[in-house]
């Protein structure tokens, strides 16, 4: 009974070939399919494709003038044995922490603030924040590379009217990093509140009024309602921006070129050195890649793991 309730089952399943015409006649599975395939297309034309192929490339030395060489782990073995290789790690972890904490802090001040203003007047400051987002980032660099000169820039000027020295902000090895992420948290922290005040909303107001009834004032609700249930869009915030950051290279190429004395060099302009500023080694440029992308990787889950992105806590208030 059961053998020939098995074998029955097994004939009742569609074959590949009946799937197919299903799939064919279901219009809106069909046309499904047909909208996300320029994108599968796209993917892996330009994504999917080079991103092996790097891989393969990694374990060769290659120039692009003769042909490639298989060195098997040897660029990897250059790179582990190269103090600039660790060096340009250690400069985007730093860039990293300076620019991530102060990027989201101020991203959810200016949200809860937009958050507060009437609807109109909200809509016009949300306009205005956005607005350094919406600039090229050479076009951003070029205009704090003369802000902050040290000899016509206006930051200096600004400064000597509190009584601040003049500063050499892009010209000092201490200054030059702080200097690049204070740059990009200015680009890009407006786009990062438009997110955060998007998860505001998200907020049902009745949470707000019943902590208030409860005694509880401004702060005790932002921290016990707004932040726990602003956290799946923190998350995002925090993986879309750690991943940006370790990625920065317009900024530092326009301002200080890797310097002063390699002070922000960091991994991707170390990955364009190897290509482009010394001889050209496509073997070790794609290696660090590979290394950039496995680190990457691991930070993302870590994130997501440990910052519970696919639990809400909005179920704990119902």
């Amino acid at each position: 009974m059961t053998a020939s309730s098995t074998s029955h089952s097994v004939l009742d399943q569609p074959s590949l070939f009946q799937r197919l015409i299903r799939l064919l006649t279901d219009h809106e599975t069909f046309l499904a399919y047909v909208l996300i395939l320029p994108s599968v297309i796209g993917f892996t034309i330009f994504l999917a494709v080079p991103a092996v192929r790097a891989l393969f490339i990694s374990f060769y030395e290659w120039n692009l003038l003769t042909p490639a060489e298989y060195v098997g782990f040897g660029n990897y073995e250059y790179l582990f044995g190269d103090s600039r290789f660790w060096g340009s790690l250690g400069t985007t972890v730093a860039y990293v922490l300076w620019n991530i904490p102060l990027q989201t802090v101020l991203a959810v001040l200016i949200a809860v603030l937009l958050d507060r203003f009437s609807v109109a007047l909200s809509s016009i400051l949300r306009g205005l924040v956005i607005l350094p987002w919406l600039m090229p980032n050479v076009i951003v660099a070029l205009l704090w590379l003369w802000i902050l000169d040290p000899s016509i820039g206006i930051m200096n000027v600004v400064l000597n009217t509190v009584g601040i020295q003049d500063q050499p902000f892009f010209g000092s090895p201490d200054q030059a990093l702080p200097s690049i992420a204070m740059v990009n948290i200015w680009r890009h922290v407006g786009y990062t509140a438009i997110l955060v005040y998007a998860g505001l909303k998200t907020i049902p107001k009745s949470l707000y009024e019943a902590a208030a009834i409860d005694g509880a004032n401004a702060t005790r609700q932002f921290f016990g309602i707004t932040l726990p249930l602003l956290r799946p869009v923190l998350v995002f915030v925090l993986v879309t921006s750690v991943i940006g950051s370790f990625q920065v290279f317009d900024t530092i190429a326009v301002t200080t070129g890797g310097g002063p004395v390699g002070s922000t060099r960091t991994i991707i302009y170390y990955i364009y050195e190897q290509v482009f500023e010394r001889r050209i080694n496509m073997g070790r440029a794609t290696a660090a890649s590979v290394v950039l992308f496995i680190i990457l990787v691991g930070v993302t889950l870590l994130q997501m793991r440990y910052l519970r992105s696919n639990q809400s806590d909005l179920a704990d208030y119902s």
